[in-house]
């Protein structure tokens, strides 16, 4: 039986500071609705969330319950804070101080990691601090010479876990009677319970980005009935993609962790919650980024930027999740691809139309899509069944 282990209230603020940098990200992207604007939100998106990931893998094996970790993870905190503050100048003369913060981050992740693997977290840290060097050197530089070192760290990034596996398995190899225990200690063998609530806390408060959008996007503006529709549409659709994860997916995925043997953790975890996952929050972002964008022009028609980041927020969410629920053996598939590929067909609504027009469309396609689903469900089809048994007896 699996030890008891949730998620601690420093844990959660940890979460709180690591979503300021999303915050940071959607302003970036709102003031940005470029192709460059957005190629930057995603590399620095997605450098920062391999930490995010890191420090959610270490409170799982290490839990902040002494004064030395509280202390070590509070510096972290104060690390990405640094990053967060320096992200919407991350590729100009913030640069360095960014690459400074995320040092600090990879560093304090690293010393805290050495109590769970010993010499072992050299196996991850050292490419993590290459990460962080590389980043660095980009505050340096401009141009294509800082942009061809973010891509440099987001390889090693992606190396990492590659390299780890084939370290576990080969002293797996050379040590079969102690095989699961070698792989357990080199990858992690995950508490189930904590991996899954840990990430949907992440989920709930970057859902909360969306909400904070519609506030600042309204700003000074009267607040007409126009406006309170608009705020309602976009709440909706933000109710929709919550019903997805958390109504439909966050239970089943906890079963599906349970259920993999301690060992196997690390590889699905990786799948289902980095790689899975960074479509999921950074559609949230865009999508945030849009409704800023978009609340105080409804009647108008939207400019394709605006346009494109509402449906192509909603898009990436439902990417993301599909490809997280297809890691997870979640089904059924049909309704939320065709809810992407219909997300995607409202941009000419937006720019033909008017942005509320669009938000109607979205959020029609979204709840449709829930509806939908919910009639198809397995508590849906038990429901039905039982109900035919005591009409029929």
């Amino acid at each position: 039986m699996e030890t008891e282990h949730r998620v601690s209230t420093l844990e959660l603020f940890f979460d709180l500071v690591f979503v300021f940098t999303i915050t940071q990200l959607t302003v970036l992207l709102a003031d940005d609705l470029t192709p460059r604007g957005a190629g930057q939100v995603v590399l620095i998106f997605t450098v920062l969330f391999w930490m995010y990931g890191g420090y959610a893998h270490l409170t799982n094996q290490v839990p902040p319950d002494r004064t030395v970790r509280r202390v070590l993870l509070m510096l972290a905190m104060g690390a990405f804070m640094v990053c967060a503050l320096a992200v919407p100048t991350a590729f100009g003369a913030g640069g360095v101080a960014f690459g400074l913060g995320y040092l600090l981050v990879v560093l304090v992740h690293g010393a805290l990691f050495t109590q769970a693997h010993g010499r072992g977290v050299l196996w991850f840290a050292l490419p993590n601090v290459l990460c962080a060097l590389a980043v660095t050197a980009a505050g340096f530089f401009d141009g294509a010479p800082a942009w061809g070192l973010w891509l440099l760290a987001l390889l090693l990034q992606f190396v990492t876990p590659l390299v780890v596996q084939r370290v576990a398995a080969s002293g797996a190899a050379a040590q079969p009677e102690a095989a699961e225990q070698t792989v357990g200690d080199q990858l992690g063998g995950m508490n189930a319970a904590h991996l899954v609530e840990r990430h949907g806390l992440l989920l709930i408060i970057v859902f909360g980005e969306s909400v904070i959008a519609i506030g600042i996007g309204v700003g000074s503006l009267p607040l007409s009935a126009g406006i309170a529709g608009g705020a309602f549409l976009a709440l909706t659709i933000a109710s929709a993609m919550w019903w997805m994860y958390f109504v439909r997916d966050e239970g089943r995925a906890e079963e599906v962790f349970a259920q993999t043997p301690p060992e196997r953790r690390f590889k699905l975890a990786m799948a289902a919650y980095y790689y899975a996952f960074l479509p999921v929050l950074l559609g949230i972002a865009v999508f945030a980024a849009g409704v800023k964008k978009t609340i105080g022009h409804l009647g108008e028609h939207l400019h394709t930027g605006p346009a494109v980041a509402l449906a192509g927020g909603v898009a990436l969410y439902l990417a993301g999740n599909l490809v997280f629920r297809g890691v997870l053996g979640l089904g059924p598939a049909r309704y939320r691809a065709t809810a992407l590929v219909l997300a995607l067909a409202t941009v000419p609504v937006g720019t033909g139309w008017t942005g509320a027009g669009q938000l109607v469309a979205l959020a029609v396609v979204l709840v449709g899509a829930v509806v939908a689903e919910g009639g198809r469900s397995p508590a849906a089809r038990a429901r039905g069944t039982a109900a035919e048994s005591v009409t029929g007896s």
